[in-house]
């Protein structure tokens, strides 16, 4: 996969949909919904990133990655969950290794809709996306060890778990070690030709 080719698709990011999702570009007029669970110690407890501290830092986060859609250089969706007209979280790429045609995915959600299965039906639509337009051959997620939750998703779209990388990541102030699952192509299709 060529990198011309993710700036294309990203700089013009598609708007996807499920039964019960719309993923769209996150906008500045998220900020209230964003707000909402990027402020929460128990949303960012498995997370690389702190919460965030007031809403002004939730619109000026919103507005530069208006520059990065732009540029092509950002691949995550908004997760509107339509029967509330809410966002209610984030799910996309985090990374592409263009050299062996795989990715990385990741998500987070506002905790008052875990329990629902949107975190599950938003990644099966971005493995979807990534499996039959960006031809990828592999995709990944990762998770910091004790987020059983998060693992419990990705096994639920047919990730396979591959181990865990011994404290393979320095995230607030400590190395922690880093679970990993990952689903190919070929167990995709296998996947899809079952549900048909």
């Amino acid at each position: 996969m060529k990198k011309e080719k993710i700036y294309r698709v990203f700089s013009h990011l598609p708007e996807l949909t499920t039964e019960r999702l719309t993923l769209r570009r996150m906008m500045v007029a998220d900020t209230e919904d964003m707000y909402e669970y990027a402020c929460r110690t128990d949303v960012t407890k498995y997370l690389t990133w702190y919460p965030h501290p007031d809403r002004e830092y939730t619109r000026e986060y919103l507005q530069y990655l208006g520059n990065r859609y732009a540029a092509g250089m950002f691949y995550d969706w908004a997760v509107i969950y339509e029967p509330d007209c809410k966002m209610v979280g984030t799910c996309g790429f985090t990374s592409f290794n263009c050299s062996a045609d795989s990715a990385e995915v990741g998500y987070v959600l506002n905790p008052e809709y875990w329990g629902k299965g949107i975190a599950t039906e938003a990644l099966t639509r971005v493995l979807q996306f990534g499996f039959e337009q960006m031809k990828l051959h592999r995709i990944e997620a990762k998770f910091i060890q004790g987020n059983d939750r998060s693992r419990r998703v990705m096994e639920k779209v047919g990730m396979t778990f591959e181990g865990i990388l011994r404290e393979a990541m320095f995230i607030k102030g400590s190395h922690l070690n880093i679970g990993v699952c990952s689903i190919l192509r070929s167990e995709w299709n296998q996947r899809e030709q079952k549900t048909d």
